[in-house]
């Protein structure tokens, strides 16, 4: 089988379960993979044959994807803000709209040089992204996970980014004095209610840390309360918090802010759903 039999061949091979340009991208994605060809030098070496190993492990690889395992935690790494961080099942997979999250910030921030946490860090994508684009920035960056933690000093070490780490639970309020105060307070808390599991994607609900994802549905703003009540003594005078939110709960979200004596502005995502609210006071 040579490279262009083999695209077509693992789209084949999903294409019941993912769109065509999903399909694509993944097929592109495991190509790159086996062969560390970019999809221009497969391009124009088209007819190569893949090798018995490269056959065996293209195998492996839809072996895992029909099983609805996300192509990232197959591959063992996803790019983030031009950079490469690894993933498993203990991370949330970072996703585009937290990329918008890190640019605001950087846009708004970057020549200065200002304390950030990072709450629920996970893989560390936001907090390590935030010190490579303003090294400048002191960062420490939390997460209630060792095995998160643990991906996360993983990620610090390979991009070269020295920040902070730290396991506390955010959500005890006995912890928040093992924290400082800060200029930034940044997070990508959960935010998904436990009553939106039937809207999810097997391959989320199956493969992504539930810890990460989802908040009782009769206390779904829980962690945007606490971010605002310890932002009442823990934010700096001239600080900023930036949040992601549930773009069904934008007005609510902004809301606890507001009840804690902040400004808010809410600010849409690339698809224009609400998904992050700068608050300060």
């Amino acid at each position: 089988m040579n490279f262009k039999e083999a695209s077509k061949y693992i789209q084949d091979q999903i294409k019941h379960f993912y769109s065509n340009r999903e399909a694509q991208n993944i097929s592109n994605l495991i190509l790159e993979s086996i062969t560390s060809l970019t999809s221009t030098e497969r391009l124009i070496a088209k007819d190569d044959e893949l090798t018995f190993h490269q056959n065996h492990q293209l195998e492996i690889y839809i072996h895992q994807l029909l099983q609805f395992k996300p192509i990232q935690q197959i591959l063992g790494n996803t790019w983030f803000c031009c950079n490469k961080f690894y993933v498993n099942e203990h991370v949330l997979i970072p996703r585009p709209e937290t990329e918008e999250l890190v640019e605001l910030i950087i846009k708004e921030q970057q020549n200065s040089s200002l304390s950030v946490l990072d709450i629920g860090t996970g893989s560390g994508c936001i907090g390590i992204s935030l010190k490579n684009k303003s090294p400048n920035f002191s960062v420490t960056a939390i997460d209630i996970s060792a095995f998160a933690l643990q991906i996360a000093n993983k990620n610090a070490t390979l991009l070269n980014a020295h920040i902070h780490l730290k396991l506390l639970d955010f959500l005890n309020e006995d912890s928040w004095k093992d924290l400082e105060t800060y200029d930034i307070i940044v997070s990508n808390p959960p935010y998904i209610k436990e009553s939106e599991h039937h809207d999810m994607q097997k391959n989320v609900l199956d493969h992504e840390p539930h810890l990460a994802l989802f908040v009782p549905d009769n206390d779904a703003l829980i962690f945007y309360k606490k971010i605002a009540d310890f932002a009442t003594h823990h934010l700096n005078k001239a600080g900023i918090i930036y949040v992601e939110i549930n773009e069904a709960l934008g007005i609510e979200t902004a809301e606890v802010f507001i009840s804690k004596g902040f400004q808010t502005k809410i600010i849409n995502d690339f698809q224009q759903k609400d998904r992050i609210i700068k608050a300060w006071r």
